[in-house]
C-alpha cells in the first residue's frame, strides 16, 4: 500500500513558543499520523535567530515524547547570512533540512536565495549526512537545482516541496499544480505545501497525482472546516489522515518516512 508522508510545520511565524505545550501537541500529531516535524530556529518570542539553543531545546522536548523525523528549516525572511541560516544543521539529531531553490517575492518581502546560497546549503546538508527537501516557489527553481547538481553531488531521489499560496508565488489551483508537477524530474519525489490553505481539495488533488509528502500545520494554515480553525495541530493532522485513508492510502510512520526519504542514522558527536 502506498504511504504518504505527513510533514508537520506546527509554528506560525512570529508567534510565541511554549516548548512543552508544543512538544505535547507534536506528540499527538505523530500519534495521529505525522512522520516528520519541520521547525525554524526561533527564540521563545517567535522571532528568527541564528542561535540554535532554543531550537535544540524544543526538539529535545519533542523527542522525549515521540519519535519523529527532525527537519530543520534553513529559511525564513530575515537579515541572516546563509551561514547563520544553516546553523541548525549542526544539531546532531537533524535528519532532513529545507533547501530553498531560489529568490522570490514572499508576501511583501523579497526572499533572497542566490545560486551561492543554494550551493552552500546543499553542501552543508550533505556534508552532515542530512537529506535536503528542496522548497520551490516557482518552476524555475527546479532548474536552479539542476544547475546546483553540477556543484554538489545530490543524492537520488531529490525531494521537492512545491509551495503554493504565497503572495508573489504559484497559486493553489489545479492548472498550476499540473504545470509544477510536470517540471519535476522523473527520478525525483515531490510533495506540496499550501500556504494560507482554506480548503482540502488542493491537497486531495496533489495526493491523487502522486505526492509523496504533504505538509500541514499552523505555519501554513489552521483551517479545519468551513468557518472553523483548529485549536491544536493534531486536529489538522487527524483531518488529513482521514483524507488519506479515504483515498485507500496510509500515512507513513516516522520509520517509514526515514525509509522513503533514505535518511541516515544520526550519531551524537
Amino acid at each position: 500500500m502506498r504511504k504518504v508522508i505527513i510533514s508537520l510545520a506546527p509554528v506560525k511565524a512570529g508567534t510565541p513558543i511554549d516548548k512543552v505545550k508544543l512538544a505535547e501537541d507534536v506528540a499527538k500529531c505523530v500519534e495521529a499520523g505525522a512522520g516528520m516535524c519541520h521547525l525554524h530556529c526561533r527564540k521563545p518570542d517567535g522571532s528568527l535567530t541564528p542561535d540554535i539553543t532554543d531550537f535544540v531545546a524544543t526538539f529535545e522536548e519533542i523527542l522525549a515524547r515521540t519519535d519523529v523525523v527532525v527537519q530543520a528549516s534553513t529559511g525564513g525572511v530575515s537579515d541572516m547570512t546563509i551561514e547563520e541560516r544553516c546553523n541548525p544543521l549542526d544539531y546532531w539529531r537533524v535528519e532532513s533540512s529545507s533547501l530553498n531553490g531560489g529568490t522570490t517575492n514572499l508576501g511583501d518581502s523579497v526572499y533572497v536565495n542566490t545560486f551561492a546560497d543554494i550551493d552552500y546549503c546543499a553542501k552543508a546538508s550533505y556534508d552532515r549526512g542530512i537529506i535536503p527537501e528542496v522548497e520551490v516557489f516557482d518552476i524555475g527553481m527546479i532548474y536552479n537545482i539542476e544547475r546546483s547538481k553540477k556543484e554538489t553531488a545530490y543524492r537520488t531521489p531529490v525531494f521537492y516541496n512545491l509551495v503554493f499560496g504565497h503572495k508573489g508565488g504559484m497559486q493553489p489551483d489545479i492548472t498550476c499544480l499540473q504545470a509544477f508537477r510536470s517540471a519535476v524530474p522523473a527520478d525525483a519525489k515531490w510533495g506540496v505545501t499550501h500556504f494560507g490553505r482554506d480548503n482540502w481539495e488542493f491537497l486531495a488533488a496533489a495526493i491523487a497525482m502522486g505526492a509523496s509528502v504533504v505538509r500541514i500545520g499552523f505555519e501554513d494554515s489552521p483551517y479545519l472546516a468551513p468557518g472553523k480553525d483548529a485549536e491544536y495541530n493534531y486536529e489538522v493532522v487527524e483531518r488529513l489522515v482521514q483524507l488519506i485513508r479515504a483515498m485507500g492510502l496510509e500515512p507513513a510512520t516516522p520509520q517509514e518516512t526515514r525509509e522513503i526519504m533514505g535518511t541516515l542514522p544520526r550519531v551524537k558527536k
